[in-house]
């Protein structure tokens, strides 16, 4: 049924003496593999991975915060441009807003244009302006609760907006993983307010903060940043 294979097809072999055919080696002389490396180093510089033991990316775009242990903290020396950035608060009235104040104020006195989406209360126009936010350039979206994520999502978008702030009593990480990319397509700031208990919940956002008090004063922790590990900001809030 089968053919008999000659005897010649398997020869006796001096192992010490055979020519081996080399293994490809990664270097110039293996093109397709040096094309390899060099996309995945650029693929590892990207400012979007966090490398839990890396150090910051350099080239990462950012907006001072206006707080120094704050900038100093996070990667780039300010807010993520272009990321999600959770606001996870104990309770209404710690300072979560004051915390915001200086980078808003940069951003409507250069002309961007500042979106509150769904805020649980009115916003207080003089203190605002005593701030020094330009109340010209600053949205206020009464959206409701079926609508709240949705206007989120277009003003990030729409890259028309310098920041937008929006109120998440509820969401889930489909929805914020959404918001997320949104915000990296505009280009756009985004700051979620979200009750503490969220903390607890998985979250594709770029950066998380935990607002609430120690010995009854309001303070900051970082819970996540990407390049950077979590730990306690040095600076307390004015409520």
């Amino acid at each position: 049924m089968f053919n008999a294979v000659p005897a010649t097809c398997f020869e006796p072999v001096d192992a010490a003496s055979a020519s081996w055919p080399a293994a490809p080696t990664p270097n110039a002389t293996n093109p397709a593999s040096a094309r390899d490396e060099a996309a995945l180093t650029d693929l590892l510089r990207h400012p979007g991975i966090w490398r839990r033991r890396s150090a910051p990316a350099a080239t990462i775009a950012t907006q001072p915060s206006g707080h120094a242990a704050l900038d100093a903290l996070l990667p780039g020396g300010g807010w993520p441009q272009g990321a999600l950035c959770e606001l996870l608060v104990e309770h209404d009235g710690l300072g979560e807003c004051s915390l915001l104040l200086p980078t808003l104020a940069a951003l409507t006195q250069a002309r961007r244009r500042v979106v509150l989406v769904a805020p649980p209360w009115i916003a207080y126009a003089p203190a605002l302006a005593a701030a020094g936010i330009d109340l010209r350039q600053l949205v206020q979206l009464d959206a409701s609760s079926n609508n709240t994520h949705w206007s989120i999502e277009q003003c990030l978008r729409s890259g028309c907006c310098g920041a937008v702030l929006g109120w998440l009593p509820r969401t889930d990480y489909r929805e914020l993983r959404r918001l997320q990319l949104a915000a990296e397509t505009g280009g756009t700031l985004g700051f979620m307010f979200r009750p503490l208990a969220a903390a607890d919940s998985a979250s594709p956002s770029t950066l998380r903060l935990r607002i609430g008090t120690v010995q009854g004063e309001p303070q900051l922790e970082l819970l996540k940043c990407r390049g950077r590990v979590g730990g306690m900001v040095g600076m307390r809030l004015r409520a």
